[in-house]
C-alpha cells in the first residue's frame, strides 16, 4: 500500500503537459505469481459466458451515485467523483441463476450489485453447497482478485435478474493513471471492506477455540 500511495503521490505532482507514467499495476499481478495465463477469467470472457447485456452507463452511474452516496464507506465520495469514477466501470444486466464469479477461479475484476441479489456460495470439499451470504445492492464482489488476481474463494451466482457495476483490472489501473486521486479512494475503501471481513473472520474463529 505504501508503494501505491507513493505512486499516486508522485503523480499528483507531476505539472501539467508532462506525459503521464502508464500504471500496470494491476494488470500484472497475475503474472506476478507464476501461474498460466490461460487461467485467468477476465470480465469480457465471463459476459459472454453468461450473456451479459449491455446497461447504458448514464443508468448505471445513477444507481452507483445512489447506492454508494448512502453506504458509510463510500459515502464520502462525492456524486461528482462517483460520476467520474463510473467511466471506469462497465455496467450490464445479468440474467438469473447465471455464475457472476466462480470458486477458484483465478479472476481479476470486481462486481458492484447495483440491482437484484446475488448468492455467495462455498462448495465443500465433501460436496455441501455453503451458503454465505446473499448480497444487497450496493455491496461490492470480488474485490480481493481485483487487487492481486488471485484465485476466488467463492461463487457469486445470480438469484435474479441482476444490474452490475464492473470494475476490471485494466480500468482500476487507468484510474490511477488517469484519476489518481479518484483511485486512492477507491483502494481505501477496498482496503476498509477487506479489513473489516477478516476481523469478522478472525472474531469467529476466535469464538471456536
Amino acid at each position: 500500500m505504501k508503494g501505491i500511495l507513493g505512486l499516486l503521490r508522485h503523480k499528483s505532482q507531476r505539472e501539467a503537459g508532462e506525459d503521464k507514467l502508464d500504471s500496470l499495476l494491476f494488470t500484472t499481478a497475475f503474472a506476478g505469481q507464476g501461474v498460466d495465463a490461460s487461467l485467468l477469467a477476465p470480465w469480457e470472457a465471463r459476459a459472454v459466458e453468461v450473456g451479459a447485456k449491455r446497461l447504458n452507463p448514464s443508468v448505471g452511474i445513477k444507481l452507483l451515485q445512489d447506492l454508494w452516496t448512502k453506504d458509510r464507506y463510500t459515502s464520502h465520495l462525492e456524486p461528482a467523483a462517483i460520476q467520474r469514477m463510473g467511466r471506469f466501470f462497465d455496467f450490464a444486466t445479468i440474467a438469473a441463476s447465471r455464475d457472476v464469479i466462480r470458486q477458484d477461479e483465478y479472476g481479476n475484476f470486481m462486481v458492484v450489485l447495483l440491482k437484484g441479489n446475488i448468492a455467495v456460495d462455498r462448495l465443500q470439499p465433501w460436496g455441501e453447497r455453503l451458503r454465505l451470504a446473499e448480497t444487497r445492492p450496493g455491496e461490492i464482489l470480488g474485490e480481493m482478485s481485483l487487487l492481486d488476481s488471485g484465485i476466488r474463494f467463492s461463487a457469486c451466482t445470480t438469484l435474479g435478474e441482476c444490474d452490475v457495476a464492473v470494475l476490471s483490472a485494466e480500468g482500476l489501473d487507468e484510474m490511477l493513471t488517469s484519476e489518481p486521486g479518484l483511485a486512492a479512494n477507491l483502494i481505501a475503501v477496498l482496503a476498509r471492506k477487506l479489513s473489516l471481513r477478516l476481523r469478522v473472520v478472525s472474531a469467529r474463529l476466535s469464538d471456536k477455540k
